[in-house]
């Protein structure tokens, strides 16, 4: 049984515990670098990324997170966590992570009022999935080793590198698990590169 990590500074965090324990995995929450250690896989979730961001560096996350990344583990961001791992910001100098080959825009729908729900169809998921679009950020370019998963209105809003992932939207806010499942298939294989 697989362990998966949400971080769990601020943002939908047990929606994510949830839908982990709901397939089978166990669900964390990672409140302290250390815990890193324990698990397979990491979500970074939707939230506030300023908020996020300041949180990371007040509990010393960032080179944690990184060397988590470096050792090959998935990271899974959803919304906000596809900004903490993208390696540029549109108009910003604050990316953070960067640790994934992406430019994003933030808030790239407009503000909360703008939010939406659409059916979408990604990548190497056989059916289309509900997708939760609250104050989302789109990806407005990706380096060569990307994977583009999903578009809406011609902007990308879901992407792969490696064994780093990413959404604009929400999936923990549905019933469909079609990408933690993708997320869990990611980890398998991970697993089997580091044996």
């Amino acid at each position: 049984m697989y362990t998966i990590g949400v971080l769990s500074l601020q943002g939908a965090v047990s929606e994510h515990i949830n839908q982990i324990n709901q397939l089978g995995a166990k669900g964390i929450q990672i409140k302290h670098p250390e815990q890193l250690s324990e698990i397979d896989g990491l979500i970074i979730p939707g939230g506030e990324s300023t908020a996020i961001k300041k949180l990371i560096d007040r509990y010393d996350f960032l080179t944690p997170i990184r060397e988590f990344s470096k050792a090959n583990k998935p990271i899974f961001g959803t919304c906000a966590g596809m900004v903490l791992l993208a390696k540029n910001l549109l108009d910003s100098e604050d990316s953070h992570l960067m640790l994934m080959d992406i430019t994003v825009k933030r808030n790239a729908f407009g503000r909360q009022k703008e939010s939406f729900e659409t059916s979408l169809h990604v990548y190497g998921i056989e059916n289309e999935i509900p997708a939760v679009f609250i104050r989302a950020p789109i990806i407005i370019e990706a380096g060569e080793d990307v994977e583009i998963l999903a578009k809406i209105d011609n902007h990308i809003v879901a992407a792969k590198q490696d064994h780093l992932l990413v959404t604009s939207f929400h999936p923990e806010l549905t019933e469909d698990s079609s990408l933690l499942q993708l997320f869990l298939e990611m980890i398998a294989t991970s697993k089997k590169l580091t044996v």
